[in-house]
């Protein structure tokens, strides 16, 4: 902000652009002119896609990145929870397919007494969105207003919203853009989208689930450390106390892509059960949470504290109780049969018999944003009902003519072009594969535990 009774700086920002374009780097100065102009309409759409395809081909340095964090976080209201009488710990996941780690962590990590206020996203290019898998779920609201958020989070320790218009508005202008515009995958945006967020949120500590793979933003390992150390940094230089999960996304997360079927299997793995992957990741970032915000002396014992939680029935009363305060009907939590469905199926059948070495699993994604489980457009609206099950994926044995998995759409002619990607997806060969793609599960993380 400029003092009173000084001009503000202004900058043309065609120059902007070009300078960016052209790998020079942008000063504080500038990079604040330009989240202003994004977040009172001031600057245009097409010039502020046009500055982000520049960063995605250039890049931005540590310095840039932190302004960009910086201005963006600064971009509304910042809020102050000290007045709870616990730490308060959130995660992030840099986004995958069927990546639904969200919805149980929040009532599990409450259960165990710590606050968990989450500011979650949309779907983004292939990825599912928190807040579209929560508005699967009839009546939920994830746009409370500050005031009811703060009395949800004091009242069951957990509350779960999307951005407001007064929390980082510059990011939701941007995250918005960057979905429509093939802007998504830059370390740099990434990091300042995600750190803004969640530094808005009044945390103390946050775990960062980092995906790299197929499936993931971060096709390569090595992409992903990097996206990991400077999400870790930028935090670590704001006062908050950071670790970074690396974890697979090379197929899909448990077995179901899709709204509402993934609140189901949220429920499922709240009960005790559900696919082993997606439980373990959820057991694992648990853990990190509870270590981080003093409820466990190791990681271990925030481990073993989760599955304690979770076999108490506690974690899924959480959940239960938050979906009843945010609006929710909690009938379809007791009897998940009541999310919405479409009532018609397609099986998509293996073309030869044989072993599955591999899952191109971003096609997975668009295959669900195909059937309108995602936006193709911004203004696209979200089915909740449609989706996909996974049945088959790495190591495992099929038939000729086996179910590789099951589309749920509203008609035949709705499934075919999901259908023709999903079996392209699939890699089947004679032999199991040599080693059979796992939880990745390594921590960024500068202290002991």
């Amino acid at each position: 902000m400029s003092q009173p009774g000084v001009p503000p700086v202004q900058f043309r920002v065609i120059d902007l652009i070009r300078k960016k374009r052209d790998g020079l780097a942008l000063t504080a100065a500038e990079i604040g002119y330009l989240v202003a102009g994004c977040t009172d309409g001031s600057i245009p759409d097409y010039q502020m896609a046009a500055w982000l395809m520049a960063v995605v081909l250039r890049g931005m340095t540590r310095e840039e990145t932190a302004a960009l964090t910086h201005a963006m976080l600064n971009s509304g209201e910042v809020l102050d929870l000290s007045l709870l009488p616990a730490r308060k710990v959130d995660k992030h996941s840099t986004g995958g397919v069927g990546d639904k780690t969200s919805l149980v962590l929040a009532p599990l990590v409450a259960a165990g007494g710590l606050f968990v206020p989450m500011i979650s996203g949309r779907g983004l290019g292939h990825t599912g969105g928190t807040l579209d898998k929560l508005e699967s779920i009839p009546g939920f609201r994830v746009g409370l207003p500050v005031p009811e958020f703060e009395r949800v989070l004091s009242v069951c320790g957990c509350c779960m919203i999307g951005q407001t218009e007064k929390i980082a508005p510059a990011d939701r202008r941007l995250y918005a853009l960057r979905d429509v515009t093939g802007t998504v995958e830059s370390p740099y945006l990434i990091c300042a989208s995600i750190m803004s967020k969640k530094l808005a949120e009044g945390t103390d500590a946050l775990v960062l689930d980092v995906k790299t793979g197929s499936g993931a933003f971060m096709k390569k390992e090595e992409d992903a450390v990097f996206l990991a150390e400077l999400m870790v940094e930028t935090g670590e230089r704001m006062g908050k106390q950071m670790v970074a999960l690396i974890t697979d996304m090379n197929q899909p997360l448990g077995h179901m892509v899709g709204n509402a079927l993934e609140v189901q299997e949220c429920i499922e793995v709240l009960h005790g059960s559900g696919p082993e992957d997606l439980r373990e990741l959820c057991l694992d970032l648990a853990a990190w949470m509870f270590f981080l915000g003093g409820a466990s002396k190791t990681v271990s014992q925030g481990k073993q504290r989760a599955e304690e939680i979770i076999a108490s029935g506690k974690a899924f009363e959480r959940f239960r109780q938050m979906v009843e305060l945010q609006g929710g009907d909690i009938r379809v939590i007791d009897d998940p049969a009541r999310l919405p469905s479409t009532g018609h199926t397609v099986d998509v059948p293996s073309p030869q018999a044989g072993y599955v070495t591999g899952i191109l699993c971003e096609q997975v994604g668009t295959a669900c944003v195909i059937l309108g489980g995602g936006r193709e457009r911004k203004e696209d609206s979200v089915d909740p009902a449609v989706g996909i099950v996974v049945h088959k994926k790495i190591g495992g044995k099929v038939a000729a003519g086996e179910p590789l998995c099951t589309i749920h759409c509203h008609s035949d002619a709705q499934a075919t072009r999901a259908k023709t990607l999903l079996q392209d997806s699939y890699q089947i060969a004679a032999a199991p594969p040599a080693h059979k793609k796992s939880i990745i599960h390594r921590a960024i993380y500068k202290g002991e535990h």
